[in-house]
This record gives C-alpha cells, structure tokens and sequence, in this order.
C-alpha cells in the first residue's frame, strides 16, 4: 500500500518521489525488515521518550490529539506522530509541538531511504523508521505515537515498551488487510480485528481500552493475558458519562471535565479514553487541571470540522459546510448522530473503490438534500451508480468539489465526506492547512 504524498519543498518532493515508488512486497508480512532497517541505524525505537501508543479503528487520532494537548497544557514538551496526512507529509511527524520542518524531513527520509535501500522497505515502513530518528535525536518529556493499519504488524510495534497502551473504538475496516487468512487467529471477523490492535500489548504495560461487544472484549483480555499487560477496560476498570461534562470514574477516584470543543459524543468517549491513558501511567505527572485545559484546547482536522472563511464556503454563499474523512460504519453513525440535532444537507462524496459505499450514505440516507459525488484524489473512487442502490435521490457526479458546490440548489448546509484524501484536497482548497 503507498500513499499520495507532494511537498512544494524540492528536497522534500525529491525523497517523496522516492517514497512514492515504494510498494509493499507480494506475500510479505511481519516486522522483519523494519526491524532490521532500525538495527542498521541505531535502534532509534529503544531511545525514545515515554511512549502513549494507541491503536483503534476510529477514534485513535482523536485520541492521540487530546493526550496531546493536555500534555502539552501540563508544561510538557511532546513528540506526536499521527497519520494520514491530510494536506502536507510533515503532518505525520509532529516534533516537540510544531510539524517537522523541510530541511530536517528531506534529510531523515534521505537517510532511511538510503540505509535501506536494499531492504525495499514500504512507505510506512520508512516514514516510521524516520519517525523514530527524530523522536530519538530530539528531547521531549513524551512521545504520542499512533498505529496506521492494525497494530500487531504494524511498523510502529517494534517499540519494545511504552509508558502505556491504549485502544479506542473497534470496527470492521481494511479488511483485505486485517482480515487476510492465517493459521492461528481469530476467525470471527470483529474478534480477529480484536486481536490485532491489541497485539500493541507490550509486558507489563498497561492497556487501557474501550468497552467493546463481548467476542472483541474477550479476545482483547485474552491477548493483553498472553503478552502480560494489566488490562485497563472502560466499564470495568474505569466509566464515563456525559452530559453537560465528562464525568469520569475509576479506581482514583471521579473527575469533572469539559467538554471538548470537537463536535460529537464520541469526542467526549475519545478525550476520555485519554484521560484514562494518564491516569494509569507512571511517567509523567498531569493534574486535573492540564486535562480540562488540554480537552478544550484540542482541534483535530477532517472530523467534523467546520469549514472557516476560505474559497469553497464562498463559492457554497458562505453556508455551513461540514467535513469529515470518515469512510467506515462507525464514522458514519458518529456522523448521523451530530447531524441528527442539525438541518439536512447536501451530500459531496468522494470515497475509495476499497471502501463500502453505503457506510456514511446508509446512517444518513434521511438528513440527504441532495448527493453529489466527486473523486477521491490520486485514487480510484467509487462511481455516481455504486451510491444509487442506497438512495431514493438522483446521484449526480463532478469532477471537482468546487463544481459540485457550485451546483447546490440555494438553501440547505453540505457535508463533504467519504474519504481522508478528499478532505486533505478540501482542507487545501479553503486555505486550511493543517498545522
């Protein structure tokens, strides 16, 4: 699997080119060859800050931002590394607080890129590598470090120990991935995606987690046992309810928190699960009040955002226009529950051909005006015919956003979704780069 990655900086595009040339081999799985890239560079893994490693099907970026920024609001100084990227590469490495800058980015891809050439490493594999190098050469208080696909092959499990683990919400996603036939692993499909992000579980590292449907939660108990990782499970371990706050409990004691300023409930369960990261950890100290602050303070691109001022809510005569990168069930019933206190809207989907096309129309086949599809950037997408079996409404098709917006009858807000890469191409379109 690659990823569509350009940068305006030519020593940056020049490694891009090469990153963009990498593919993963027929048939090879496992940590093999990252680990073996590492080892010639030094094992940068083993050298780095205290490390809150979080895996999950949606949620986990969510996650990391909120154990970001409360970090960051105790005073501390913090490494953060997330992905996709949704506008510019240098958002996946996130270096003591700002994105990496050019010229350090160009020369640490040059230099995995070389040391493993002969390796013929995937692009995930050399970004993590390259990760770790900055993380290691460069001092911080902690380093929050997300999973991409999975967790128990993914690039980012050769850290051989964290200051704690956690696990956000579970779903069925990457299927081909995630699910491919192997001897040994849970066959009921929830159960093996279960085991795989739980396979982050490192010995004697806590591993905090969601509550899940009983075959997930058993196969997650079952994997932190194997590897000895204290099991810390919401419902057992610690709870949340939220109403006007978070109200968040466990063995400690209870807490009374604000909410976050990202929109839907499932901001709050993830700014939670945060919370509960901190609290069943031993290294670093963060008080109450650095949470609540970190909480309201966290903004995290593409899910659920409200477009700003920019070219495309002017050219949509400055309605509200919402975007999410969502593109699985439980992105799209997260979405349908915000819009459900919302007005109706126009639908702009872009989603990738890999993906199901009725996982965000489906939940919000009720609140559609009108749906407009339009391309997934540098990727192939699902066709206006693929969305029409799950609509009563025409499907219609553009070859931009800013055509399909500039289409839209004159009354009702937008939702653009479906997929990460369509919200980075929107996100830039509107002068809105992350950063």
């Amino acid at each position: 699997m690659k990823d569509f990655a350009i940068s305006e900086n030519p020593a940056v595009q020049a490694q891009l080119d090469r990153l963009g040339a990498l593919s993963l081999p027929s048939g090879r799985l496992g940590l093999n060859t990252v680990r073996e890239l590492c080892a010639r560079l030094g094992n940068p893994q083993d050298c780095l800050p205290p490390v809150f490693h979080v895996a999950g099907t949606n949620g986990k970026g969510s996650t990391c931002t909120y154990l970001r920024t409360i970090l960051e609001a105790e005073g501390l100084t913090v490494h953060s590394a997330t992905k996709p990227h949704l506008v510019r590469y240098n958002e996946r490495i996130r270096l003591a607080g700002r994105l990496i800058e050019d010229d350090l980015l160009a020369a640490l891809l040059k230099e995995v890129l070389d040391t493993g050439a002969d390796l013929e490493p995937s692009f995930f594999e050399v970004t993590t590598v390259a990760t770790f190098l900055a993380y290691s050469r460069y001092p911080a208080d902690a380093c929050v470090i997300e999973t991409g696909l999975g967790g128990r092959l993914d690039a980012t499990n050769v850290m051989p120990t964290a200051a704690v683990c956690g696990i956000a919400t579970l779903g069925l996603d990457h299927e081909a991935f995630l699910l491919s036939p192997e001897q040994g692993v849970p066959a009921e499909p929830l159960a093996r995606i279960a085991f795989e992000k739980a396979s982050i579980a490192k010995l004697g590292v806590p591993l905090v987690t969601m509550a899940y449907p009983a075959l997930a939660a058993d196969e997650v108990a079952r994997t932190a046992a194997r590897i000895s990782a204290p099991l810390v499970m919401r419902g057992r371990d610690w709870d949340v309810q939220i109403a006007g706050s978070i109200l968040y409990r466990d063995g400690q004691g209870e807490l009374a928190l604000p909410l976050p300023a990202l929109p839907g409930m499932h901001q709050a369960e993830n700014a939670a699960l945060a919370v509960a990261m901190l609290r069943h950890q031993n290294a670093v100290r963060v008080s109450p009040g650095a949470m609540g602050k970190g909480i309201v303070e966290a903004r995290w691109p593409a899910r659920l955002q409200r477009l700003g001022a920019g070219p495309l809510t002017t050219l949509a005569g400055q309605r509200t226009i919402w975007l999410d990168g969502g593109h699985n069930p439980d992105a799209g019933l997260a979405i349908a529950r915000h819009l459900a206190s919302q007005p109706p809207v126009h639908l702009v989907m872009g989603m990738l051909a890999s993906k199901d096309p009725s996982a965000i129309l489906s939940p919000l086949a009720d609140r559609a005006l009108s749906i407009s599809v339009v391309p997934a950037p540098g990727h192939d997408a699902h066709r206006p015919e693929d969305f029409a079996a799950f609509t009563s409404l025409p499907v219609r098709s553009f070859a931009t956003v800013p055509e399909a917006l500039a289409a839209l009858p004159p009354h009702g807000d937008v939702l653009i979704a479906g997929s990460l890469y369509l919200a980075g191409e929107v996100l830039r379109l509107n002068n809105e780069v992350p950063d």
